[in-house]
């Protein structure tokens, strides 16, 4: 076992997992360790409902593509909390924190802390400003854990650029179920005389945007106003008012990831490095890696699938994030004709069948499944009632492994099923560990 995962196992105990926004808790640690989040490299915050993780991998890719170093704080992880956080390596790319150094800097935290009352997500994101204090690095990659306005990553007072990604529902539990007032808590990060960088929204969301940045006086760049992309004969066009650059379409699949690079892109260009070229942008989209977002699995778990199925997996388990990833499937049906079958985990905390009606008329079958490390998970029988409310035929079984299992004894002729996990970032994590591919 990890030293660092004793540690971490103490502090859910400690501070228990429920979620409590507030920043005095935060803000109170960090002045006591000195005030590391004033001592970081330029950072690019990042909020927003969907595509915030997928933006933050093309930031980096692309700054590492120009031989920059940048350290990573994202959320939540999907096989071991190291992921996390990343460090710059000077002269290659970033490395997952070790161990090790992880378990120093959590007791450390935990000690100058001294029992005070603290969330785990706020420990934990003191101890990567910790981390990237002491350590050199080009830029900052911080992306928001829930919200903006009260998250523990909205103290850092003057980023180099803010990015809000398209803003949708999700935790009505801690945001409310109201557009607007989800956006007016992603607009939270925005800054004084920091331009933010903003991507696709519905017109209610954008109307709360603008408002609260007039409010806060800070400059947007608006996707469809400022800066677009599209594509253009299996190549991606991006445009500001700097021009066009022509570039190889993004290495991540789904059409929604063009705009996603586009904000990257949008973002990198707003703070004007001379390093970023368009050379390194280039090869940035084409190396990006960003695990359990529409990722193509080989390994263990295809090896149960049927002989020449396609196994895909993606994390997004709300209705916008079923859309993209629904629209990403009907692309590939038109191209290569397949059977798709969904193998489906969700917590009672999403809105299910919103995600699951994305798929009505395109899935072939769906078969509804337990996740092994989340307590509020739906039960395969609730799952398969949801699914089953939306027209999808649904068989429930207890685990991933069964699901593969039974669709391998299926016949399917010469014609391979596309296979689909998804509904959840704990089943992608699950996935990818029993598939022995691990995020590195």
């Amino acid at each position: 076992m990890d030293s660092s995962r004793v540690i971490l196992e103490r502090l859910l105990s400690l501070h228990p997992r429920k979620i409590d926004l507030s920043l005095g808790r935060i803000e109170r640690l960090l002045a006591a360790l000195g005030h590391p989040e004033r001592r970081l490299a330029p950072v690019v915050h990042v909020a927003g409902t969907n595509g915030k993780g997928s933006t933050v991998a093309f930031l980096r890719a692309m700054l590492e593509a120009a031989g920059l170093g940048a350290h990573v704080y994202t959320s939540p992880h999907l096989v071991r909390f190291h992921e996390r956080i990343r460090l710059a390596d000077p002269g290659g790319p970033g490395v997952l924190v070790s161990d090790d150094l992880l378990a120093e800097t959590l007791i450390h935290c935990e000690a100058v802390n001294a029992g005070e009352p603290i969330t785990f997500f706020e420990i934990t994101t003191a101890a990567a400003f910790e981390l990237f204090a002491a350590r050199p690095a080009d830029y900052v990659l911080l992306e928001v854990g829930l919200g903006g306005r009260l998250d523990a990553t909205n103290v850092v007072a003057r980023p180099a650029v803010s990015i809000v990604t398209s803003v949708s529902h999700d935790h009505a539990g801690f945001l409310g179920d109201e557009l607007a007032g989800i956006a007016f808590e992603k607009a939270g990060i925005l800054k004084s005389g920091v331009t933010a960088v903003i991507g696709r929204q519905a017109d209610e969301a954008m109307a709360v945007i603008e408002r609260e940045a007039a409010r806060r006086g800070a400059p947007l760049l608006v996707w469809g106003e400022d800066f677009m992309a599209h594509e253009e004969r299996g190549r991606m066009v991006y445009q500001d008012e700097r021009g066009l650059i022509d570039l190889p379409l993004p290495r991540l699949y789904g059409r929604h990831q063009i705009e996603n690079a586009a904000l990257a892109i949008a973002a990198l260009r707003q703070i004007a490095d001379p390093r970023v070229t368009d050379a390194a942008i280039e090869a940035g989209l084409v190396d990006v890696v960003w695990p359990g977002r529409l990722q193509r699995l080989t390994g263990k778990l295809a090896s149960i699938a049927p002989k020449g199925a396609e196994l895909w997996l993606d994390g997004g388990h709300n209705p916008d994030g079923g859309r993209v990833v629904a629209a990403t499937m009907a692309e590939l049906e038109e191209r290569v004709p397949r059977p798709l079958v969904l193998v489906v985990g969700m917590l009672t905390s999403k809105a299910a069948d919103g995600f699951l009606e994305n798929f009505e008329g395109l899935a072939t079958r769906v078969f509804t499944v337990g996740i092994a490390e989340a307590d509020a998970a739906y039960s395969p029988g609730q799952l398969a009632g949801i699914a089953r409310s939306v027209g999808l035929d649904t068989v429930p079984l207890p685990r991933l492994r069964d699901a593969l299992a039974a669709i391998a004894v299926e016949d399917w002729g010469d014609m391979p099923p596309r296979i689909l996990v998804c509904g959840s970032l704990y089943l992608a994590g699950e996935a990818l560990a029993e598939n022995g591919t691990p995020p590195e």
